[in-house]
Order: C-alpha cells, then sequence, then structure tokens
C-alpha cells in the first residue's frame, strides 16, 4: 500500500489545499493529512476544529478518488511523523518560487534523517497560486470576501469565527 502524507496547518483550510489533496490522492492508496499543532504560530482555529474541517471536505473527495483520506494531528518532526503513519512520500503543494527555496532546504534535512521517504512536490493550479491561509485570515479578519478562497463551510466557520 502506497501511503503519503501531506502536512500543514491548515488554518483555515483552502481551496489551494483541497487542490493538492485530490491531486495527491491519485499518486498513493491512503493519504493521510497531517495537521500540525504549532503553538507558535498561534492558529485561529482549534486544532480539533481543523481536523473537523478537513474530515468534513475530504469525506466526499475519498470517496470519489476511492483513496483513503484521513487526518492525523502531529506536533513532532515531520519525518517521524511520516513514519509513524506509514508514509513513502510527503506531498508538498508549491505556488511560487519562493515556497521551492524553503522547501528544497526541509528535502535536504528531511533526506539527512531519513532517506527512505521521497518528497513530492505539486504545483498549486494557477487559480489557487494566490491563496495562502494567512492572507485568507486577513482579508475575513478585515471584513472581506473569501468565498472564492475557501469551502463554503470553512468560510462559515470564519465569519462565525470572526464574528463577520
Amino acid at each position: 500500500m502506497r501511503v503519503g502524507l501531506y502536512p500543514g496547518t491548515f488554518d483555515p483550510l483552502t481551496l489551494g489545499h483541497i487542490d493538492i489533496i485530490r491531486r495527491g490522492a491519485s499518486l498513493v492508496d491512503r493519504l493521510v493529512i497531517g495537521v500540525a499543532i504549532n503553538r507558535d504560530k498561534g492558529p485561529l482555529f482549534k486544532l480539533e476544529e481543523r481536523v473537523a474541517m478537513i474530515e468534513a471536505e475530504c469525506r466526499e473527495l475519498s470517496e470519489q478518488t476511492g483513496t483513503e483520506i484521513v487526518a492525523h494531528p502531529f506536533e513532532n518532526l515531520l519525518i517521524d511523523c511520516a513514519n509513524d503513519v506509514g508514509a513513502q512520500i510527503i506531498i508538498r503543494g508549491l505556488r511560487a518560487v519562493a515556497d521551492f527555496e524553503y522547501e528544497y532546504q526541509m528535502v535536504g534535512m528531511n533526506r539527512a534523517l531519513d532517506d527512505s521517504v521521497e518528497t513530492v512536490f505539486l504545483m498549486a493550479e494557477a487559480r489557487h497560486q494566490a491563496i495562502a491561509s494567512k492572507l485568507v485570515k486577513e482579508i475575513a479578519r478585515l471584513g472581506g470576501d473569501v468565498s472564492k478562497f475557501v469551502p463554503p463551510a470553512v468560510n462559515a466557520a470564519l465569519k462565525h469565527r470572526l464574528g463577520t
């Protein structure tokens, strides 16, 4: 069984994330969405909320693709998480050259820690390349419409959380 790990904070889950999940699911038999517990980032949504959003949005996608898609919170090293879930590949989404520079360093470090786990980069579709969770939160905080960037349920959760 081919197992992939797609890690991130997913705060909030965006259509760009969904795009990478959908395409990543075509590469593996089981796709684990690693939901990072990153206390330094001060997430808008609690871990349980982010996991629930991912599970809700991926339920139908899992049925459509025939790939098991599960959310898995983690707080350890990415490479250790990959080993914990039995992933042979780490899937990373790229939007721009700046993403690649950071990811290139990360791959080198992960390979030094465990060279049996490969990293696969998927370019975001053009219509999703500008979407970043940080920007979505900022737009939402200022009362802007983020419905073009997030699934409807996530949009509703953002409005509820921010009182907009």
